[in-house]
């Protein structure tokens, strides 16, 4: 039976007896914080960040492979929620909740709900399109590439290098599918019945060509002829920038699936206020560069700027994956919030966490006339209070907001 290390995200530090070289390749794989234990031999000091999930170390000299699975303290359910919020606030499956209901770890959860997407999405079979396609044909096929005969034929009249459009399955929306579950079926732990049923779905994709390690993933844009495809290809977005990037250490290969839970929650609570304040007459940016300097030499990159009509900043939000300690919240994070509100010339802004002991608290900075908010979500509650309380934080940026 594979080894399996249980750690808890953002929890104290726990021993744990590993062989050196997996201590070592988990120290360098940046999957958690690895130390010997000072106190015991052979005995490693593990303690995880906000990357969920699971990886696996194996490799030469060791008997089996071990497996490091990272739980999250957040439910699994409403971490799909968040994902499939902030993917699509439009879509129905963001809050089906049924989708993993009977799946309490995360990987086989994630690939429950990648496998039921890829199934409705082939459901009508593979989706078919035109791919440019250029070789060596024996006979004219669509356009002759001149400058590629000469170079390459030398005056020979055949072959003939052509260039033509080849109604294919094997196109972007499928090969970026059949990667997916290609890396699901990579993934340490999964169930068996969930295994059979990727497989079937690898089956469905046999004409699709198959991913190579360390070539980059095919892009696609959302079109009406692919709108069945949307769900799935959003997903399997996210599996395939989430894999961790297998790599090796000392002979041992390190290979998985991590969540930064710090993005995923800043990618919801931007979307989400994205969405909360759709029809107010004002645009959302997320992400948008500013500069704190009249130089330009220091840049800042805020979570949410909301512009209004005249196109000038009216409100600036961060959002912050932490969870308030005994002393409060981090003073650093009211500095940056200060910085990002003087940059701006804002007299408000708003830090968002992902809970607190209280849901609001507020700041009024001295001599400056600038007031810090700081919002705190309940991740534990159901996705309606959610949504509630962005819409809350959406009136205090905008108090005539009607959400």
């Amino acid at each position: 039976m594979t080894p399996v290390v249980e750690v808890v995200e953002h929890a104290p530090a726990v021993s744990f007896p590993l062989p050196d070289a997996v201590g070592r390749a988990l120290a360098a794989g940046d999957v958690l914080d690895a130390a010997p234990d000072p106190y015991a031999a052979g005995r490693w000091s593990l303690r995880a960040g906000s990357k969920v999930g699971a990886v696996s170390v194996a490799g030469p000299g060791l008997d089996e492979a071990f497996t490091v699975r990272i739980t999250p303290k957040t439910p699994v359910a409403r971490l799909f929620f968040l994902l499939g919020y902030s993917l699509d606030p439009g879509s129905a499956w963001r809050d089906g909740e049924v989708e993993v209901a009977e799946h309490r770890d995360l990987l086989p959860a994630l690939a429950h709900v990648v496998e039921r997407q890829v199934d409705r999405a082939l459901r009508q079979g593979p989706l078919q399109g035109y791919r440019v396609t250029e070789e060596a044909a024996l006979v004219v096929r669509g356009r002759i590439r001149e400058a590629e005969q000469i170079r390459r034929r030398f005056g020979a009249t055949l072959p003939v290098e052509v260039t033509y459009d080849e109604f294919t399955t094997d196109i972007a929306e499928n090969r970026i599918l059949r990667a997916a579950v290609e890396r699901l079926l990579r993934l340490p732990g999964l169930p068996r019945d969930l295994r059979r049923r990727l497989l079937h779905q690898r089956g469905r994709l046999a004409d699709v060509t198959a991913p190579v390690r360390g070539r980059p993933i095919p892009a696609w844009r959302p079109t009406r002829l692919n709108a069945r495809y949307h769900p799935a290809l959003r997903l399997a977005g996210v599996v395939l920038d989430n894999a961790s990037a297998e790599h090796s250490h000392g002979g041992l290969v390190i290979d998985g699936f991590l969540f930064d839970m710090n993005k995923l929650f800043e990618d919801f609570v931007t979307v989400a206020l994205r969405e909360a304040l759709r029809g107010s007459g004002r645009t959302s940016r997320l992400q948008d560069t500013h500069h704190l300097d009249e130089a330009a030499a220091v840049r800042m990159r805020p979570d949410f700027v909301l512009y209004g009509a005249d196109g000038a900043p009216a409100a600036v939000a961060d959002a912050k994956y932490k969870v308030e300690r005994k002393g409060g919240f981090p003073e650093a994070d009211l500095y940056q919030m200060l910085a990002y509100c003087t940059a701006l010339g804002l007299r408000k802004g708003h830090l968002v966490y992902a809970r607190g002991s209280a849901s609001h608290a507020a700041h009024q900075v001295r001599h400056a006339g600038i007031l810090i908010h700081q919002h705190a979500l309940d991740l534990g509650q159901q996705p309606a209070g959610l949504l509630a309380d962005i819409a809350t934080i959406a009136r205090h940026m905008v108090p005539d907001l009607r959400v």
